[in-house]
């Protein structure tokens, strides 16, 4: 059985810890509006928006304000240019679930889907993603205190 998670606060859940990813991406800023299939849903898209390849080879999009804000240019890649980006040390909150679940990436959004043991990331109030557990492990590590 498949559950819908809603709008959840992962601030306040006891099962949800914080995070950082490490992780260096290949990006391109899309010229035109589209969409692509990640491993967990669609993701739709408009210009400028940053079109991302992980170095598990998964595929996603993520809204050029946001990605301003959680990604920097590594050399000779200009920031705004196509080239390699690593993640900034931004902690996000994430809880690893036990059975298949659905949520949107934000209200109104994409709806991402998610298989048992699969997590789900709150970078923001609001603002959602999915990650597949075994990429997960790979780019994420525990918050330090």
């Amino acid at each position: 059985m498949t559950i819908a998670l809603g709008s959840p606060d992962l601030a306040a859940d006891p099962q949800a810890s914080r995070f950082i990813k490490q992780e260096t991406v290949m990006v391109t800023f899309a010229a035109v509006a589209g969409a692509l299939q990640s491993r967990e849903g669609v993701n739709h898209y408009v210009a400028g928006d940053a079109l991302i390849t992980g170095s598990t080879g998964d595929r996603w999009s993520v809204t050029r304000a946001r990605f301003d804000a959680k990604c920097e240019a590594i050399a000779p890649c200009g920031h705004g240019r196509d080239g390699e980006y690593a993640a900034r040390p931004v902690p996000v909150w994430a809880r690893q679930m036990a059975q298949p679940f659905t949520i949107a990436r934000c209200a109104g959004g994409d709806l991402l889907r998610g298989a048992a043991n699969d997590w789900v990331l709150q970078y923001a109030p609001g603002d959602y993603g999915v990650v597949e557990n075994a990429r997960f492990r790979q780019v994420y590590r525990p918050e330090s205190l």
